[in-house]
Order: C-alpha cells, then structure tokens, then sequence
C-alpha cells in the first residue's frame, strides 16, 4: 500500500474527499454471473464497482507478457479477485468475457502519456518506456483498445491478431474494431 503514499494519491484523495478502496481483501469482492462468457462463466468483482453509480476505467497503454498489451479491456483484471483462473483458463477469452458484464464503465480513457514498449508489466529499465503524450477516450471498450493499439505500433508493432481479446470482443459484438464506423475526433494541444 506504500505505492499509494509515494506517488501522492493517498493525499490527493484524501484533500479532495475521497477514499481509497484497496483490493487486497477477497471479502471485498462479490461473485458476478457473467451469462456472455465463453470460458469465464462467474467472477468475483471488487464490491465498489458493482455497488459505484458509474465508473470510469482508465489503463496505462503497456505491453504484457501474457496478454500481449493491457489496455482498456484486459485493465478488467485489476478489478477481479482469481486472476490465476484466467491465465490456467484462455486468457485471451477470459479477458473477453469479462468485458460483457452488465456494469461495464462509462469511459474508457487509455493513458498512453508514458507508454512500456516491451518488458511488460512491470519492465526492467528506463529503455522500456517511451514518451507518447497521448490519450484516447471512448464509450466503445473495443474501439479505444484498436486505436491505442493502432498508436503503440509507432513505436512498437504489435498485431492487432496477437492481442486476441480485441478481435474476440469484436466477434461477441461488445464493440468494433473497425474505427471507420466511428466518429473520431483528435484534439491537440
């Protein structure tokens, strides 16, 4: 819990009226039915965001040794107790399903600001980071996740195929992959 304290959001929380939530208590979590799962039929989900009126999911853009990237949908397994199941259990697949529950953020919102290029998820040095200063926002979890993936090719390339959850989020229609349907707006500043 020291991270907490050292990166300064224990205080900022704590000045602006908030509380942290940890999630290192199983009691915390309350078991989901997930009725869309292909692989992950029940999942034990952290009390405060089934209980939150509505959440926001914000992941890092980095690359993952198992899951190939964490963006938006594989960021699900930060709210998730048995994280062990989905990597004995199609990871991939596992990471699909989850992204079917009923109470699904509001926004998805990819900080790509620093983003780890290789080495992922926690790296080995300061040559696995580049500095991208973007962020990419979107209600479609499917469609953030294509674009920041899409961006992360300009430092590294990652195909679209070898971060299987995108496509199989696609195929159980919780989202698209082709960001031509959207309506896309980029923002500089």
């Amino acid at each position: 819990m020291s991270c907490y304290k050292n990166s300064g959001i224990e205080a900022a929380a704590k000045s602006a009226g908030a509380r942290i939530a940890f999630g290192h208590d199983e009691k915390s979590y309350k078991p989901v039915i997930i009725p869309d799962g292909v692989r992950l039929k029940e999942a034990k989900i952290h009390e405060e965001i089934l209980n939150c009126d509505v959440w926001i999911n914000v992941p890092i853009l980095k690359n993952h040794g198992g899951a190939k990237m964490t963006i938006s949908m594989k960021n699900f397994m930060g709210i998730v107790w048995d994280r062990r199941y989905w990597h004995a259990n199609d990871l991939q697949q596992c990471i699909a399903d989850c992204s079917t529950i009923s109470k699904m953020p509001v926004l998805n919102i990819v900080d790509a600001y620093r983003i780890m290029t290789q080495n992922g998820p926690v790296g080995k040095g300061p040559e696995d980071v580049q500095l991208a200063k973007a962020l990419f926002m979107s209600t479609d979890i499917v469609a953030v996740d294509t674009a920041a993936l899409k961006f992360f090719n300009q430092f590294k390339q990652m195909n679209i195929s070898d971060v299987g959850h995108i496509g199989l989020g696609e195929k159980m229609k919780i989202g698209t992959t082709n960001l031509d349907k959207l309506q896309l707006a980029r923002i500089k500043m």
